[in-house]
């Protein structure tokens, strides 16, 4: 069963593999990004349930990207999730000031990282 399609934006492949490894026994489908640009162009063409962005992006940061995703009409309404190893004290508040619905702290387990999601994405039949 497909419980939805996440986007995992991250310039880090260990970090891409790793999360995808979590998501697919989980039973979400997955697709990727790894830097500001492609963001939009993957996040029109996959259509995904929820984005999981990294605040420290190459070509275009995670502030850009949350920016570029709120003012896009089709992408508007995709909740964003920040997950990030920036510090959780200052980075937070912008975060969520700037449209994300949600901020998780490198590095996450899995158990924290999965209850995000399912918090996020509408439970599909």
């Amino acid at each position: 069963m497909n419980r939805g399609k996440i986007l995992i934006v991250d310039d880090d492949p260990d970090m891409r593999y790793g999360v995808n490894v979590r998501l697919r026994a989980s039973d979400f489908e997955t697709a990727y990004a790894a830097d500001g640009i492609s963001v939009i162009s993957e996040a029109l063409k996959q259509e995904p349930d929820l984005i999981l962005l990294d605040l420290g992006l190459p070509a275009g940061d995670g502030f850009v990207v949350l920016d570029w995703l709120q003012n896009h009409a089709q992408l508007s309404s995709v909740p964003v999730v920040v997950v990030t190893a920036r510090e959780a004290e200052s980075f937070k508040e912008l975060a969520l000031a700037a449209g994300a619905r949600d901020f998780l702290q490198k590095p996450v387990n899995n158990e924290e990282l999965l209850d995000t999601i399912e918090k996020h994405i509408p439970q599909l039949s």
